[in-house]
């Protein structure tokens, strides 16, 4: 069992410093293109991989002083029905749509504290330690941030933001990986801030397992800061609808399956033009 963890430990080490020099020598490859002013994407080949479209990590990166978030619910009286993540950005005419986070088995209710100063989906708040806030109700904050409750006192920050999506902690306030591996794989949606203040919107299609992607995202050229884990499998989505592109992104079930179609999303995350 030691020569095991041992071995294990190993690999893992292996693994990480694999990803590294891999992002080091192919970070000329990686492709930043302006979408719009505040509003680029990027495609990183995953170490895992051959480098085919199919298998590219895309992120999106947002200028949050251009853009804002917006969170909308189907549980809204207002905002209808689940839809994909592309129907939600057409019906409310947004830059870009992501997951917000997992949801229960009523299809509705976010699995952890989820709310605007309009709506409440779910007011508890979970052993999740991270805990994206936007929709500032004071001046001269940042508009976006993500909270790690281990390092940042959230009953001081709670008061000052309307909007708040609770989910599982992926990079921490220290810049580790706090995802155990478990051997797992599947497609992947997140969220991150960078080092320069911006959001990030992160989704591959390749299943890979946490673990794996939280050292590769930390080994690109992308200044991550914080990380947090929105979904998996075929529900993880990223649309992405400007002037000039539509493009969708879906995931697959696992390593075993692939999506034919995206699922309806009850909670996603938006972004708008100021």
């Amino acid at each position: 069992m030691v020569n095991m963890k041992k071995h294990m430990s190993t690999l893992q080490n292996i693994f990480s410093l694999t990803a590294l020099l891999f992002a080091l020598t192919t970070s000329a490859a990686a492709q930043w293109r302006q979408l719009e002013p505040g509003l680029e994407l990027g495609k990183f080949n995953s170490p895992l991989y051959p480098p085919a479209d199919s298998t590219k990590i895309h992120i999106l990166r947002i200028d949050p002083k251009l853009y804002e978030l917006r969170l909308l619910n189907a549980s809204h009286p207002d905002q209808g029905r689940s839809l994909t993540a592309l129907d939600w950005g057409r019906k409310e005419k947004l830059s870009a749509v992501i997951n917000a986070a997992m949801y229960q088995t009523d299809y509705l209710s976010s699995v952890s504290l989820m709310r605007t100063s309009q709506h409440v989906n779910n007011s508890y708040v979970s052993k999740d330690k991270t805990i994206l806030v936007f929709e500032p109700l004071r001046k001269n904050i940042p508009p976006v941030r993500i909270v790690d409750l281990q390092c940042d006192d959230f009953e001081s920050i709670r008061p000052l933001y309307g909007s708040m999506v609770q989910s599982i902690r992926m990079i921490s306030c220290a810049g580790k990986n706090v995802w155990q591996e478990n051997g797992k794989r599947w497609s992947i949606a997140a969220a991150g801030t960078d080092k320069q203040d911006n959001i990030l919107f992160i989704q591959t299609t390749a299943p890979h397992s946490v673990h794996e992607f939280v050292n590769i995202l930390n080994s690109l050229p992308i200044s991550i800061d914080r990380a947090m884990y929105m979904e998996g499998g075929s529900p993880s989505q990223l649309y992405i609808g400007t002037p000039s592109d539509t493009l969708q992104f879906i995931g697959n079930f696992s390593t075993g399956g692939r999506s034919m179609a995206a699922p309806v999303l009850p909670n996603v995350l938006g972004v708008k033009k100021r």
